[in-house]
């Protein structure tokens, strides 16, 4: 098991989250083990509690507690996998990379998932390589990583600032009536009974503002363009159905009457992709944009009944 450790921040970690910087530190770990630990106060920083979201100053001392890694196995991607990602590279600099992520890949390892995207991509690579935003397992699109801690410092400033445009594309039940809506309900994370990490619609939530635009209606399918001004956890598919229309395909939020419906099977997937990343770094103005799967367009087409 080991002993306690106690780490001193340098200027590499400054301003790092002390969940990110366990990540880093405890490679192998799950997420879920490292949020516990914080949870129960085993993770230190000069000797007080902190949430994951404290950021770290230069010089600060961080109490790792012992942590077995005996039972995590090693895990190694399928034949094909790596290059399967590869090929789906945006755009590429010194500084990082865009990818379109596939639908049912999650982003990073966790519960239940041991090897996720960045994982693979580090190993395969080596070198540094973070996040700098996340997608839900079951979204696909634009997927942004730093190849520099200076990136990443500057590429998180950017989207705590808000200075991001993020555009999704989205397949929802029923015939969406009228034009633009501007959906502003404040959204709440909570944990279920079952343990699972869900938000909701709630007034003392956090601000969320999503701007919906009408693309395509078919019988009892519209096709929309979700603008998200603030990028909170399951935002557009929360904001979604707080406006009468769940996203097809979508297991966690579909009212369960409507999940029996057949086009939610037909889909065989969620139906929400993260279309374009609009960001500026070094200067430059970046617009990342991932194609639309051919999956929309084929479901739409078929319309529902």
């Amino acid at each position: 098991m080991g002993a306690v450790r106690y780490e001193v921040v340098d200027a590499g970690s400054v301003d790092q989250r002390i969940d990110n910087y366990l990540v880093k530190m405890l490679k192998g770990v799950p997420k879920t083990r490292i949020y516990r630990m914080l949870r129960k106060g085993e993770v230190r920083v000069d000797g007080r509690r902190v949430r994951p979201t404290h950021r770290l100053t230069l010089g600060a001392q961080v109490r790792i507690p012992p942590v077995s890694t005996a039972a995590i196995a090693a895990a190694t991607p399928p034949p094909g996998y790596v290059d399967a990602l590869e090929s789906r590279i945006l755009a590429e600099t010194d500084t990082y990379i865009a990818i379109d992520k596939p639908a049912g890949v999650a982003v990073h390892g966790g519960s239940g998932v041991q090897l996720g995207l960045i994982e693979t991509l580090r190993a395969h690579r080596g070198g540094f390589l973070e996040l700098v935003h996340r997608l839900d397992r079951d979204t696909s699109g634009v997927l942004l990583m730093a190849k520099t801690r200076e990136a990443l410092r500057t590429l998180h400033a950017a989207f705590r600032a808000r200075a991001t445009g993020k555009r999704y594309r989205l397949i929802v039940h029923g015939a969406w009536q009228g034009g633009r809506r501007d959906v502003t309900l404040r959204l709440h994370r909570y944990v279920a009974a079952s343990g699972e990490r869900r938000v909701r619609a709630q007034q003392d939530g956090r601000a969320a503002h999503t701007i919906f635009t009408p693309l395509a209606v078919r019988g009892q399918l519209s096709s929309l363009q979700a603008e998200l001004v603030t990028g909170r956890t399951h935002q557009a598919r929360v904001h979604a159905l707080a406006e009468g229309h769940p996203i097809v395909g979508d297991s966690k939020y579909m009212p369960e009457k409507l999940w029996e419906h057949p086009i939610n099977q037909r889909a065989g997937r969620l139906m929400l992709h993260a279309e374009s990343l609009r960001i500026v770094l070094d200067g430059e103005r970046l617009r990342l944009t991932a194609p639309v799967p051919q999956q929309f367009e084929e479901l739409m087409g078929s319309g529902t009944p």
